[in-house]
This record gives C-alpha cells, structure tokens and sequence, in this order.
C-alpha cells in the first residue's frame, strides 16, 4: 500500500507538469495568434487625421460568398464634430473602390488617398457638436497584407471570416480604428447564400430569404472598437446553451461546423461554469442583455470579438482566455498598444483562476510555476511597453511578458492586497462610469488598487511593470531560542533598473514529524532579520510553496548550528576535577557521550550536565552533547 500511494504521488506530480507544459504551450499559441492577427501594425499608427470627430453609431451591410474573396458593403457612420469640420476622413485601403457618398441621399464627394484614406467633403461643413450620417458604398477584394479578411475551406466546405486586430478593419470596411473612440452601437446585415449561416456581434434580431440570399441583421447595442467588430460566414450548425442566473440569463450560442459539433458538446459544456465563476469574482457578464458565443474558423487559436469568441479549437484554457476578454479587453479595452497587458495579462490570469477553482491548488501552483519559468526565462524584459516597441509585434503579444508577466504580476498584487481588496478594486475598476464600456490605461487600474488597499502601490508598479527583471533571494533560517525561528533575507536583481524588490516574501518551516507554518517576510532591504514564533523545532525550510512570487535562482539554507547550541559552553576549562555544562534553559540534554583524541568512546550518560572527570587522565577530550535543538562537539583539556 505504501509503494502504491508513492506511485499514486509520482503519477500526479507527473500529470501535473504534463498540464502545465500543455497549459504553457496554449499561452504560446494564444499569443501567436493575436500576434499574426497584427502581422502590420508597423505599417499603421492611430490616424491623426479621424481625431476630429466622435463616432456614435453605424450601419454595416456586407454583401459576401465565403467562396468568393470579395465583398460588397453599405456602410452607414453617424459622427459628432469635436471641432470645426469641413470634411471627414475614415480609414480604408485603396484595394477596396468606393462607389458613392451621400448625406441625406445627396451626393457626396470624396477622395481616396495613398495613405489608405478615404477623405469625404462635408458641403457647409459642420460645425462643433453638430452630427451628420454619411453613407459609402464600395466593393473590392480586402487587402491580403493583415489577413483581416479570408476564405478557406473546412472538410470542402466554403468559409469566410475577419480578424482585424489590431488596424485590419480598414482592409474590409471603412472605419475610425483607434484606441480612443469606441462606437456606441452597431446593425450588421450580411447577406450571403442562402445556404450558409451567417455570424456577427450582438443579438440576431432578424433573417430573410430572398431567392437565393439570405440577409442576417445583428444589433450590437455596446460600445465597440473597429478592431473587435467581426463576421463569419459558413455552413455552421447552432448549439445554444443558458448562462447567468435571473434576471440575467443569456444565451451562449456556438457556432460550429457540422462535422466538429458532437465531438466538441463536452468541451463546450465548460463554458459555463467559467461564466459562472467569472460572475462570481467580478460582476455579471457585460453583455447579458445579448449573447456570448463562439464561432469556429481556421485560424490558430482564438480572438474574443466581443458577444462572439472566433475559435480554431475549445479547449478548456481557450476558452477561459477569450471569455475572459469579454471582461478586461472588450467592455474595458486597452487605450494603447504599451498597455496591451491590461488585455493579455487579465485574459492569461482568469484563465489561471479557473484552474485554482476547478481543478485545485496544486494544478495552481503547478500552472503559476510554469509562468514563473517563462518570465525568469530571460533576465529583462518589462510589462509596459516604450513607444519604439509597440510597433514590434512580437513586442507587443510577447506570451513571455504581456501574457505571462502579466498574469504573474496581478497574482503579486492579489498576494499583496490580499483576496478581499484585490477583487474589490476589480470590481470597481470594471464598474467605473470613465473605464466601463472604454478604455483604459495602467494608471487607472493602479487608482483603483489604491483606493481599495489604502496604500500607495507606485513603488510595486515602478519596479514590476515599469521597469524590467525579477529578484534571486537568498534565505538563511536557524532555530532560536524556545520556539522561534530567525530569517536572513538577501536579494540580489537581474536587471539593473530596479535597486530592490520590496516585496512580501512567502516562506514555510517544516519540522521532523511533518509539521508545518507559513510565514510572510515583508522584505524592504538587504540582510533584513525576522523572528518568529513556531511551535517545533524546524528541520526544513521552503521558499514560496504556492508560487505566489515572480523570482528564480533562489537559496533557503537551514543553519546547521542553531542559537542556542552557540550558547553552550564548558566550565572551568581547563578543569583538575568538575567540568560543568553552561546551557540556556530552552536546551534539554538527551545524552553526552567522552571521547579521547584518538576518536575512542570513553563514557556516555544521559541529562547530566555535570560530570566528575578525576579518573580522566591528563590531555585533551572531546564532548559530544546530543539536544532536543541538535548536537554539539567541544573540546576541554584535564589537568
């Protein structure tokens, strides 16, 4: 029995690096993903030229075959003047031909420019928080350069998809594509063949058959950025599940194609209890009043459209990443590419979370150490990007800092806090009428952690997520005293950005008959010393059992000499007749055994602590005195 329980042990442990290593490559692949989905965001930055104007709402018709790379669109935008305008500019690649332009079905006219802009004069202009609708028809084949737009095929059946992350919408519809200006609500209407299924954000409101094509409105009543508007179109089978609880129950309407449904019900029946926690710890769904779902396409990995996850596979961890979006991402978005971590790291963490809460502290631990791995992997790298890196892709959804760091970095500020204030100040974050339905950048988050913790937290975001590296500690503990412990903790950094890490230090003590304690070492300077109570003499130390902790390189050593066997000492020595034991009253000898220098044992007793050593002849002896705090050897000389 005893073996098998070791064999049980080992399987686990085994099972457990198997996950995490799984779970590590699906990090890796997540970000590679949402990486080649922004293969060009070098070539485009935030046009200065769509700043003028608010954009509050449009109207998307798409006419498309997912077996013909082409589309034909209607594209409705109703915008606010922030300031005097004579025209409007929207973003769209000359690879798709503008028709017409008309305001109030007079037309317009307009320009489409070498730097994929599409400039409409506005006749009269229009004046300071005036609004006005413009409305483009075009037509052409997308630009292939961002792979915003594609077809494919799966088992020999057309399909058609976008993926517009971070600056490809403008390659299939004219758009703003920004991090400042969410458009508050959208209609889509895709017409396509009738024999195809056609998918898009928000709730479907109607479909109709005409002839041969179908048209499909959806309405997304939320605030959207261009980048997460998105469309699909194949011969998907719909497999609908509840979530939520009343009033708010919603439907998770999946998307699947035929051939893959009955093999992935068990997978999909995951989503929901992942909602539900997500529920639980931060506040009901954003977008209850209209649908989650997920819809399949051939892309590696996943992206979380909001109301609609596009998904290459249903994973558990996939699946938790890209409803996790749906929280930290979609109803509060990044408000710029240096702080794509409040997207990735909060997706890569809830992920994690459900691992703790599914599966159990050790499948946590493992999973959280996996990360840990990745980051100390290499010794720099920060969490925030600097402007030169945000137009380097592989910068910019780096799974090693974005993702992993990310995560990592909100597990210290949970350990920190503490679980009641962390979670609090992630419901207020995600609460806040300035964030909620927008975006958001690092010091906002930091506010709200603040607000809830009571304590400045700028040192913590300096070192973790302004500045680069992790810490190596050096830990030495040693039996003090009747029941106490004392700590030595050393740092040393493995980026010069950053002088030192104060951060709490998780240690536990273990002793002989397989008792244990944790501790937390508020750490601020080097050669720090802590004591503390425990109620067994330690025989083992560990550094941060639960992983809590970004660091590597770490050494706990127990000292072999405790503090009060320093204390023990022998009297008169030289002595002619007694020799006496000086010891502290928390030390109990067990026995003492006398050896001559040439290693022969000579006498043994038990508790005594005196001893007549007249027989003794003269020279020089060795005392060995066994204690409830270890062993002792010292040398006295007989007259």
């Amino acid at each position: 029995m005893h073996i098998m329980k070791k064999i049980y042990i080992l399987l686990l442990l085994l099972a457990v690096n198997l996950s995490n290593a799984q779970n590590q490559e699906e990090v890796n692949g997540i970000a590679e993903s949402e990486m080649k989905a922004a293969s060009r965001v070098i070539n485009f930055v935030t046009n200065p030229n769509t700043a003028n104007y608010d954009i509050t709402y449009q109207k998307l018709e798409f006419t498309v075959n997912p077996a013909v790379y082409f589309i034909t669109g209607k594209v409705s935008s109703t915008f606010t003047a922030l300031a005097p305008m004579t025209t409007v500019t929207f973003d769209l690649t000359n690879e798709l031909t503008v028709s017409s332009v008309t305001k109030n079905n007079v037309p317009l006219t307009f320009v489409q420019n070498a730097d994929d802009e599409l400039v409409i004069t506005l006749p009269g202009g229009l004046a300071t928080g005036s609004s006005a609708t413009v409305v483009i028809n075009y037509s052409g084949q997308p630009s292939e350069s961002e792979s915003a737009f594609t077809i494919d095929t799966h088992s020999g059946t057309p399909i058609l998809w976008t993926l517009s992350e971070p600056y490809g919408a403008r390659d299939w519809w004219p758009c703003k594509q920004d991090l400042n200006d969410k458009v508050n609500s959208i209609d889509v209407y895709i017409t396509a063949p009738s024999q195809y299924v056609s998918v898009a954000n928000g709730i479907q409101v109607t479909e109709m058959i005409n002839g041969a094509l179908k048209t499909t409105h959806f309405h997304h009543g939320y605030p959207i950025p261009a980048y997460l508007i998105a469309i699909a179109v194949t011969n998907y089978s719909i497999y609908t599940q509840t979530a939520g609880t009343a009033p708010n129950q919603f439907p998770i309407v999946n998307y699947l194609y035929p051939e893959s449904l009955a093999a992935n019900m068990n997978n999909l029946a995951k989503t929901v209890p992942i909602m539900n926690l997500f529920e639980q710890l931060f506040e009901t769904y954003p977008f209850a009043n209209e649908k989650y779902g997920h819809a399949q396409f051939e892309w590696g990995g996943g992206m979380e459209h909001t109301t609609v996850s596009f998904m290459e596979n249903f994973s558990r961890g996939l699946i938790a990443h890209e409803l996790g979006h749906q929280w930290f991402g979609d109803k509060i978005t990044c408000g710029s590419w240096n702080d794509i971590w409040l997207n990735e790291g909060f997706a890569t963490y809830l992920a994690s979370l459900v691992i703790e809460n599914l599966d159990g502290q050790v499948a946590f631990t493992a999973d959280k150490n996996g990360m840990i791995n990745s980051i100390t992997s290499q010794p720099a790298g920060a969490l925030y990007l600097t402007d030169s890196e945000t137009t380097n892709v592989n910068r910019i959804f780096s799974s090693r800092l974005s993702y992993n760091k990310g995560a990592m970095v909100l597990n210290m500020l949970r350990f920190k806090m503490g679980d009641a204030m962390f979670f609090q100040a992630l419901k207020n974050y995600l609460a806040d009428p300035a964030l909620a339905y927008g975006y958001a950048k690092t010091p906002d988050l930091q506010a709200h952690l603040e607000a809830v913790y009571g304590q400045n937290l700028a040192e913590f975001f300096n070192d973790w997520i302004y500045k680069q590296g992790f810490p190596s500690y050096a830990i030495t503990a040693q039996n003090f005293g009747s029941g106490q412990v004392k700590f030595v903790i050393n740092q040393t950094q493995s980026h010069p950005s950053v002088n030192f890490f104060e951060m709490p230090v998780p240690v536990r003590v273990t002793g002989a008959g397989g008792q244990f304690k944790d501790f937390i070492l508020h750490n601020i300077t080097n050669g720090q010393t802590f004591t503390e109570s425990v109620p067994f003499v330690v025989t083992g130390v560990l550094f941060d059992p639960k992983k809590e902790l970004i660091s590597s390189n770490n050494s706990v050593v127990l000292g072999l000499d405790n503090f009060e066997l320093e204390a023990l000492s022998l009297y008169p020595n030289p002595t002619s007749s007694e020799i006496y034991l000086k010891l502290p009253s928390s030390v109990i000898v067990e026995k003492t055994t006398f050896f001559n220098m040439l290693g022969q044992k000579i006498r043994e007793t038990n508790s005594e602590t005196n001893w007549n050593v007249n027989d003794l002849s003269a020279g020089v002896y060795l005392i060995e005195v066994n204690t409830n705090f270890g062993s002792k050897q010292m040398r006295f000389i007989k007259k």
